[in-house]
């Protein structure tokens, strides 16, 4: 039982390692100079640390303005996806209504068809309304594959939750929002942290509705920015690259940080039968 518990734990690091290896990379060559990193020997950690090259990338045209851009884009569809999502589960957990399973099926179907596939057309649908090159059209794409997984993963939170609970408060006196607040709600928090974590992380990471809907550079994302640095000349800064990479990277990093505390419990909390 050991040795097999052995093996599996060797498994397990081998597979850490492997995923965490190209972030290890990513931020080494951050921190080298341009010879380490040309260099035919690779080195596995910057001899001589440099900081040049976030400064090479932070002045980089349209940089901050992008990254304000991708700030603005991810918070919005955030909160209006766990707004929306959170009524919705609640809806389709706590009511019975005509249409509900046909909703719930809906639901799971939008979540298979690829991401690709519906380029063309939320690109005709949305150049019909002017949100061609526009944040707001953005948000409203995101939000398309979003709100699906959201509302769902709630749902699963909130049928976990005995429907008892609400009911002993009522009978105490609570009405039922008051027993709405002060009981669903702060049951479901954990739900709701480790589901906008998956919203944030997808926004944040998204390209190809980006790169397709925005043509300005000034209202483009991050993600669209950093694909600059391929193709746009000769010479790749791939210092500079890695270094806004790893920008990039950080507000992710953070926000995990942030809400880390509440996402062990609310990604096992939901693991109930929907």
């Amino acid at each position: 039982m050991n040795r097999h518990r052995f093996a599996w734990n060797v498994v397990g690091l081998i597979v850490f390692a492997v995923m965490v290896f190209p972030v290890y990379w990513m931020v080494t060559t951050a921190f080298k100079r341009d010879t380490e990193i040309t260099s035919l020997k690779p080195t596995w950690a910057p001899l001589h640390p440099t900081t040049a090259h976030f400064g090479n990338a932070t002045h980089q045209p349209f940089f901050w303005q992008d990254v304000k851009n991708s700030l603005i884009i991810v918070l919005v569809t955030v909160a209006i996806s766990m707004a929306l999502a959170f009524l919705a589960a609640v809806a389709l957990a706590k009511y019975r209504f005509t249409g509900r399973k046909l909703f719930i099926v809906l639901v799971i179907g939008i979540q298979m068809l690829p991401q690709a596939g519906l380029i063309i057309p939320l690109y005709v649908v949305l150049a019909r309304y002017h949100q061609v090159n526009a944040l707001s059209g953005v948000i409203i794409t995101y939000m398309t594959f979003v709100l699906p997984f959201t509302v769902w993963t709630l749902r699963g939170f909130i049928i976990g939750i005995p429907r008892e609970l609400e009911e002993a408060a009522m009978v105490d006196g609570s009405s039922r929002l008051g027993a709405f607040v002060r009981i669903l709600l702060p049951l479901i928090a954990p739900g709701l942290v480790a589901t906008s974590v998956f919203a944030f992380i997808t926004s944040w990471n998204e390209y190809i509705f980006a790169r397709v809907l925005l043509n300005d550079q000034s209202k483009q994302t991050v993600t669209v920015w950093l694909s600059y640095f391929l193709g746009s000349s000769k010479h790749t800064d791939w210092g500079a690259l890695m270094a806004g990479s790893t920008l990039t990277a950080i507000p992710v990093v953070v926000f995990f940080l942030l809400v880390q505390r509440k996402i062990a419990f609310g990604l096992t909390a939901g693991a109930v039968k929907a």
